[in-house]
């Protein structure tokens, strides 16, 4: 390999910021880390997405502890990346909420995502000693659950593929809050290697029509207010599209894989270059976006072989 992988070099430790975003509702951001959710019912918590390790769990878990002294009873994890999930033990919660097709790229691919993952970003997986194997879900849902904890009553939603064929949101409807995992990110690149981008607008669009008051997006910051909601999902709509139109038209002339990183680069680093984990999402989000406009419906399984022979591609 020509040069490591640019999330191989992230090593400084982000700073952590914990934003109400509703009544009894919180945003556990750190500089576009990956983001968790807190959602505090009469008597349990429930978390929206686990961190990587049970290490980072913690740092979650303290954040919590600093607003309430109740039991976490729920975590729901908005898809499958190693990311997101593997630190799920360290909660203890009783139920953890996948929807169908999420634990099905559990099955199909997670420990593959592991080993990639963590070949590439090695920050996030500090304490991977702990991690006690691949996360799977006690309870699932089709397209759509509601958990009430207590009186709150939190609707979980499959309502369309985007960063992956899984994706989940959680609207909790008494402060019209939404988390909405990946799909959505504030100043930060979202990673599409996994991602189906003929499809992720038109969730866009669906998570939009909610109407709501604020977003604990995937990474970045809490988006408080209709302004920041909308700016986000426009942002997000407009990176994903960026990406995927010139490498449509380099497939579509029979360009090559090298031929596309080079005019997604000219297209978006003018607009992105300056977000979180650009650098390392692109090369991902450009094989992606070639394989989908060669028609390949469905993202290849990335493992940590074919991540190398990816980037050596494009060192050209």
């Amino acid at each position: 390999m020509a040069k490591a992988f640019a999330s191989q070099g992230d090593l400084t430790e982000k700073t952590i910021t914990f934003d109400e975003v509703g009544r009894d509702l919180w945003a556990f951001t750190a500089e576009g880390d990956p983001n968790s959710g807190v959602i505090i019912g009469d008597e349990s918590v429930m978390i929206v997405e686990a961190q990587a390790t049970p290490r980072l769990a913690g740092k979650v878990i303290e954040k919590v502890r600093e607003v309430t002294d109740k039991p976490i009873s729920h975590l729901v994890l908005t898809h499958y990346h190693a990311v997101r999930v593997l630190g799920a033990s360290a909660y203890g919660a009783d139920q953890i909420i996948m929807s169908e097709a999420a634990r099905a790229m559990v099955e199909e691919r997670g420990q593959e995502d592991w080993d990639s993952e963590f070949q590439r970003f090695p920050r996030l997986f500090e304490g991977h000693e702990s991690i006690p194997g691949l996360t799977y879900p006690t309870t699932t849902f089709s397209q759509a659950m509601t958990v009430y904890l207590g009186k709150r009553r939190v609707d979980i939603r499959h309502i369309g593929r985007a960063h992956t064929a899984g994706d989940a949101v959680i609207h909790v409807p008494d402060e019209n809050v939404m988390f909405t995992g990946d799909i959505v990110e504030d100043h930060s690149a979202c990673y599409c290697g996994d991602g189906y981008f003929g499809e992720w607008g038109g969730t866009l669009d669906r998570i939009a029509a909610y109407g709501v008051d604020a977003i604990a997006p995937g990474r970045g910051g809490a988006l408080i207010g209709s302004e920041a909601v909308n700016r986000a999902i426009g942002s997000t709509r407009d990176f994903v599209e960026s990406t995927y139109r010139p490498a449509a038209r380099v497939a579509a002339r029979g360009g090559s894989l090298k031929e596309a990183w080079d005019a997604v680069r000219a297209e978006c680093d003018p607009k992105f270059s300056d977000y979180a984990i650009y650098e390392h999402c692109l090369p991902f989000n450009v094989s992606r976006a070639y394989d989908e406009a060669r028609g390949i419906r469905h993202p290849r399984i990335w493992t940590d072989q074919r991540d190398i022979e990816m980037w050596d591609k494009l060192q050209g």
